[in-house]
């Protein structure tokens, strides 16, 4: 008679469950802090054409939809946040709300999101198809430095396309924000701009470029890690993308509530 299998607690089950969780976190920091160093090592030697190819690739053809993703997203706060204006009597204030908004927390966190899954996916199934396909391990052989042609273009292209990207989207979200105050609230464009100009600070619109700078490099870096560690064939390349695009959300927002917790302290 076979002994009978023994069953696990639920105590014990959610220990192991957590013990994982923290082993995974760990491995995963400790890819990232991996990642960051040769890239900052290899900067040196990095590849221009392939920087330049890259800042087209991930900067210039991302513009479209970012800008697109900007009016909208500057509309929808100006309609969202006319409900309460007009309810508390505040429409002089409308400006000041709508820009603050932008500024702070929906432009960055937008485009964060959206290049996180434009340019990171990206990013990450073309290094885990020279990956699976022995291309970057063929650039070790020959003694090339794959971080020095590959990671470290790529990092600097998504990170100067984002901050050069949140200059445009903000300007744009802003312009529509007024344009949908002019059309829908009937607020004239000297009010929208004045309470704006003299609401807010040079600090405002530093903040949001702080926060959109540190979502380009939790992307570039995030993307690459997962990239460079995929294994297998073309099924690896997909669960790479996706694994990005996850990842890639999931630091944004941490990101986004340990910046807005310091900075807001700091600012204010």
């Amino acid at each position: 008679m076979s002994p009978s299998p023994r069953v696990e607690s639920p105590g014990l089950r959610t220990v192991r469950g957590a013990g994982a969780v923290g082993l995974e976190a760990v491995r995963g920091a400790g890819a990232l802090a991996l990642v960051a160093a040769r890239t900052v090592l290899g900067l040196p030697r990095l590849e221009r054409r392939e920087l330049a190819r890259a800042l087209v690739q991930f900067g210039y053809d991302s513009l479209p939809l970012a800008l697109a993703t900007a009016a909208l997203a500057g509309v929808i706060v100006v309609l969202q946040s006319g409900l309460y204006i007009q309810r508390f009597g505040a429409r002089a204030f409308l400006g000041w709300a709508a820009g603050y908004g932008v500024l702070w927390e929906f432009g960055p966190l937008l485009l964060g999101l959206i290049m996180s899954a434009r340019i990171g996916a990206r990013n990450a199934a073309e290094l885990a198809t020279m990956q699976v396909g022995g291309q970057i391990e063929g650039l070790r052989g020959i003694g090339l430095d794959p971080f020095a042609i590959l990671v470290a273009p790529r990092v600097v292209a998504m990170e100067l396309s984002m901050l050069a990207m949140s200059t445009f989207t903000f300007l744009v979200a802003i312009l529509f924000e007024a344009l949908a105050a002019l059309l829908t609230l009937d607020l004239p464009l000297r009010t929208f701009f004045g309470t704006f100009a003299h609401m807010l600070s040079p600090l405002d619109i530093l903040g949001g470029v702080l926060k959109t700078g540190a979502f380009g490099l939790a992307i570039s870096l995030v993307s690459t890690a997962v990239g460079l560690s995929a294994r297998g064939g073309a099924q690896a390349v997909g669960r790479a993308a996706a694994s990005a695009v996850v990842r890639g959300c999931a630091a944004i927002f941490v990101i986004d509530f340990v910046l807005t917790l310091t900075l807001a302290g700091w600012m204010t």
